[in-house]
């Protein structure tokens, strides 16, 4: 067998597991709303660990660009803020979350705010869940493994994503994602290691890497550093851990599933952050910093095992672009569409049909983005410092039980969704007037719902 078959083999059982995994959900069929959307509200403590783990760490290639520029300030950035906030909703929205017995975020909106709210907040939730950022990563993984055009990559990528979605809803994303999580560990379980036996270990780093990579900040400063402290409250918002929660079988497995998976992410983290920095050591002149995983593990590694490696990133993306391009699809369907026409409820299968045209509209808008952007790292700073503001204040007094009057809610909503969008749009993606975008954003909303709460 030739090198070349021996790195794609491993990528042909991972492709042929999808096939199967496609073809027994065909046989099979929901039974409503409640089992499409959280899966008849049955997730164990080991499926919605694992699928939470997976779900959340999609950006795989985006830890590798940041790493590979920016050195260990990937912890301060990626990780501390996010398992902070994490276990924030872990202790304090999770049991909240699961008792409240709704579907989706709007749900929760309009039960306190309104419909007016609640359709400002599903508009916001479909913008932030569209899988851009992770459908580029599929397709320059393609291209790089592959030599095919990045757009022939996204596509495909995209294609086998969501396929398994269309019939079997968070069900088939759960039972696919518990696979994945085992592949996404495996694949840094083996480039680590071999970095280290081949190379050596922080010795071998301290001499090869800038300075720069080796300091807090990165270089980069406190500003820089700080926004993805206010970025990383979009955790407290974040649709997927609400999806999970609502589909939790019990208030305790949702909260101990948040804790055991922020333990999993601290060990996750540790792997790539150690990998982006052999990647910079060892490929100093590496042109695009995304391929900072894939380039590593072709230098470094024989053929099947980094056909394994890929196997693993491709697990990674693909478990995340499935479950957005998932919520993506019930946020469109259901949350905005239905409740426009005014027809929703846990029984109501009207909405099936909608949520599943949806998948092809998010999917093809994914592709779209996707191609038109060209950092990943660009885009969740973007979709973070836009979703943050609007849905943040609004969610916290929900889950506080205050109800509000839902035209002037919307109105906050998005009067910060706009401020922080047009700081973005004059600032031409850097900070306006040395200020980045969330900022204003989330001051507007403090403001305008205290002004609504005392009005």
């Amino acid at each position: 067998m030739g090198k070349t078959d021996l790195a794609s083999l491993a990528g042909v059982i991972y492709a042929l597991f999808l096939l199967y995994a496609v073809a027994r959900l065909f046989r099979k069929s929901t039974s409503g709303a409640i089992d499409f959307i959280v899966a008849s509200r049955g997730l164990t403590l080991p499926a919605f660990t694992a699928s939470l783990v997976t779900t959340w760490y999609g950006g795989i290639l985006g830890v590798g660009e940041y790493t590979f520029s920016y050195g260990v300030s990937n912890w301060l950035v990626f990780g501390l803020p996010y398992y902070l906030y994490a276990a924030v909703f872990a202790l304090f929205l999770a049991a909240r979350s699961r008792r409240s017995e709704v579907l989706t975020v709007p749900d929760l909106l309009e039960r306190n705010f309104g419909r007016p709210a609640a359709l400002a907040g599903a508009g916001m939730m479909f913008i932030m869940t569209v899988p851009a950022a992770y459908v580029l990563m599929l397709g320059v993984l393609f291209n790089f493994t592959t030599g095919w055009p990045l757009w022939v990559g996204v596509v495909l990528g995209t294609a086998l994503s969501v396929s398994y979605v269309y019939r079997g809803g968070l069900k088939a994303v759960v039972a696919t994602d518990i696979v994945q999580f085992f592949l996404m560990f495996l694949g840094f379980l083996i480039l680590v290691p071999v970095c280290v036996f081949k190379f050596g270990g922080w010795s071998f780093l301290v001499e090869n890497l800038p300075a720069g990579h080796l300091k807090w900040d990165g270089g980069l400063g406190v500003q820089a550093i700080a926004v993805w402290y206010f970025i990383a409250l979009s955790t407290l918002v974040e649709p997927a851990f609400y999806q999970r929660c609502f589909a939790a079988k019990t208030e305790k497995v949702a909260r101990s599933g948040i804790f055991t998976a922020i333990g999993l992410w601290m060990f996750f983290d540790f792997l790539t952050t150690t990998a982006g920095l052999y990647a910079r050591a060892v490929l100093p002149d590496l042109a695009n910093p995304v391929q900072a995983f894939p380039a590593l593990a072709a230098h470094v590694l024989p053929p099947f095992l980094q056909g394994v490696f890929t196997v693993a990133m491709l697990a990674t993306i693909m478990s995340t672009v499935d479950s957005y391009a998932f919520i993506c699809a019930v946020t469109l369907g259901r949350d905005v569409v239905g409740r426009w026409r005014g027809k929703l409820g846990d029984d109501d299968d009207e909405s099936l049909p909608l949520i599943r045209l949806s998948l092809t509209v998010t999917a093809i808008l994914a592709v779209v983005m996707a191609l038109l952007s060209e950092s990943v790292v660009d885009l969740w700073k973007i979709l973070g410092s836009l979703g943050t503001p609007v849905l943040f204040g609004p969610l916290m007094l929900a889950h506080k039980g205050k109800r509000l009057d839902g035209a002037r809610t919307a109105g906050v909503m998005v009067a910060s969704g706009l401020t922080a969008g047009l700081w973005l749009l004059f600032g031409g993606g850097d900070p306006w007037l040395g200020v980045e975008a969330i900022f204003p954003g989330l001051l507007v909303s403090a403001l305008g719902l205290w002004w609504a709460t005392r009005s």
